[in-house]
């Protein structure tokens, strides 16, 4: 599916993020403006939040094959211009303008300078992908609540009421499972997605790794997670022990 044509304002801001396992950096122009948050789900809503404030015509990251992901995704979703780039290519832009030597690292603020000067395509959602990944996203924050609500109450229940209550609690448990495979589905079919695939290929020594190897659309196409290889990339539910079990 081809995204609509996304024209970028000279005059507009924007903005780049610096993605790691546990927070995201990012610097906003021209403001110059910088903040982090976690690099998880309520980090990435706070991102968003920010983001949607400062209007900025394109936010680029880096493809890192995994770790990006969950920020891309949700800020195409709100409706912002998203490009997910190679890392190469932000590399040789920073060394050209003399601003990365040899064993620098590649910064919010370098990327922020590389949307600004090269302006490369972003992925835009289609409206009805973006409503369909933001209700899926809401559903599944709503599930998250339930669940806090319910092992709560679970906690100060009385006998006559808990076994309802454990029960209630399996249920939210398989319907956020669902919601997570839904998730994933969507992701997987979106256009940000195809293209950090394509991007991911082109890294040398990436390329090979995911043109090699098998997998099924709930795992991470760099290798498996730190902790599970089938823990959705966007993050995982609370505990599914429940108390007085």
């Amino acid at each position: 599916m081809t995204s609509p044509t996304h024209e970028l304002d000279p005059a507009a801001g924007h903005a780049g993020i610096d993605v790691s396992k546990e927070r995201l950096d990012v610097h906003l122009l021209p403001k110059g403006e910088a903040f982090a948050v976690n690099n998880d789900p309520e980090g990435i809503d706070e991102l968003v939040e920010r983001l949607l404030q400062e209007r900025p015509e394109l936010v680029v990251l880096e493809a890192t094959g995994r770790y990006e992901r969950p920020a891309a995704t949700a800020i195409a979703s709100a409706g912002i211009a998203v490009a997910v780039v190679n890392p190469r290519q932000a590399r040789d832009f920073a060394k050209a303008t003399g601003r990365l030597a040899k064993t620098d690292k590649i910064d919010a603020q370098i990327l922020a300078r590389f949307a600004a000067a090269i302006e490369p395509s972003p992925s835009v959602l289609p409206d009805h992908e973006a409503q369909a990944l933001q209700a899926i996203l809401t559903r599944r924050r709503q599930l998250l609540l339930m669940l806090v609500s319910e092992k709560n109450r679970l906690l100060m229940a009385p006998e006559a009421v808990s076994k309802r209550i454990r029960a209630h609690i399996r249920w939210l448990e398989k319907e956020l499972t669902r919601t997570d495979r839904e998730l994933d589905e969507a992701v997987q079919e979106s256009e940000v997605w195809r293209r950090n695939e394509e991007l991911l290929r082109s890294v040398p020594g990436v390329g090979p790794v995911l043109a090699r190897r098998p997998c099924s659309p709930s795992c991470p196409s760099s290798g498996p997670s730190p902790t599970s290889a089938s823990r959705p990339w966007w993050g995982s539910h609370p505990s599914t022990a429940t108390p007085g079990r």
